[in-house]
């Protein structure tokens, strides 16, 4: 059965909270096999924003990828996700990372991630979860991409992956 990695996070109400409710979600369509640290994040794109909440969370499942990703797109619009401009904030976001080893580009997904790479709230706890995990696109580890991003982004590990189990 494939795997999954996703990448979750919020920044509005119970971040932490959010992220918990996410995972508990997903569990309903994929059986998550790990989840990653809580990481407290800087804001990308738009800074004047609350910090986010971040963690990533490899997962298995036998729906295809589209299919995936609109199941995610559920959760989110469930979890009251507002979709009002670029980079904003939000009580949840879920990206799909990476899909197996898969490539793909159409114009309602694009595999792996397009922005992963540039993004250490993702890249730290994706690496977390799979240090040796070689990205598609790059041929490189996760780990390696992380290390080449640099200090620039500011993400500080606030809990272990307990923090996220449902209560």
């Amino acid at each position: 059965m494939p795997k999954a990695v996703i990448s979750i996070g919020s920044n509005l109400g119970d971040r932490t909270g959010n992220c918990r409710k996410a995972l508990e979600e997903i569990s309903g369509f994929a059986e998550i096999l790990k989840v990653s640290s809580v990481y407290e994040t800087g804001p990308v794109g738009k800074e004047d924003q609350p910090d986010f909440i971040n963690c990533a969370a490899e997962i298995q499942t036998a729906l295809p990828p589209e299919e995936l990703l609109g199941r995610i797109l559920e959760v989110e619009d469930g979890m009251g996700r507002v979709r009002d401009g670029r980079w904003g904030p939000r009580t949840i976001d879920i990206d799909l990372i990476f899909y197996d080893e898969l490539k793909l580009d159409t114009p309602d997904l694009k595999l792996p991630h397009p922005q992963a790479h540039l993004r250490r709230f993702v890249l730290e706890p994706v690496s977390e979860l799979m240090p040796g995990k070689i990205h598609p696109a790059f041929g490189i580890t996760v780990r390696e991409l992380c290390r080449k991003l640099g200090d620039g982004q500011r993400v500080k590990k606030t809990g272990g992956p307990s923090t996220l189990i449902p209560q």
